[in-house]
């Protein structure tokens, strides 16, 4: 719930993610062409009733072009095995079977800035109960919302299972 003070979810976000240990979390590898890529996404419950998702992502593709700048796509997939170069993860996690781009596992895609990105945002298409056990993928491209079945975004260079945080 919101303060009486308070217009917006900005400063109880920004307690979440300061003070609050996540609800779920994905450490975020990198396949054998990327073994530079790791990071960590984290998952919050809110009074909002949806998720706050922060993720920190290091050793992305453009990591040695200076001051370049490059869109990944990040979606959370059905299955949580990242085994053989994560061929096993299955297809974009979709409940309602919707078309791309309203998958309930569309994330926001992340901007890495020299192989660095940093995002945070709030989403009310999934709960964490529903995301435990999926991965997280971060693919090559970027994703171009419109391209079926998944934005053609590339191949799968980063993944990291979902898992509930004690």
């Amino acid at each position: 719930m919101m303060h009486s003070n308070q217009a917006t979810p900005r400063i109880p976000f920004l307690q979440l993610l300061t003070y609050e240990r996540p609800d779920a979390a994905a450490w975020i590898t990198g396949n054998a062409s990327h073994p530079r890529l790791s990071g960590l996404v984290k998952f919050y419950r809110t009074t909002y009733g949806g998720v706050l998702v922060e993720a920190e992502i290091f050793g992305l593709p453009n990591i040695d072009q200076q001051g370049s700048s490059n869109f990944y796509a990040m979606h959370i997939h059905e299955f949580g095995n990242c085994s053989d170069n994560f061929e096993k993860t299955g297809s974009h996690y979709n409940p309602s079977k919707d078309s791309h781009p309203d998958h309930a596992g569309d994330l926001l895609p992340i901007m890495g800035n020299q192989g660095y990105a940093w995002s945070a945002f709030y989403d009310k298409r999934f709960t964490i109960e529903e995301i435990i056990g999926k991965s997280v993928i971060i693919h090559s491209n970027r994703d171009d919302f419109t391209t079926q079945p998944s934005g053609d975004s590339g191949t799968k260079i980063g993944c990291g299972e979902i898992r509930k945080l004690l």
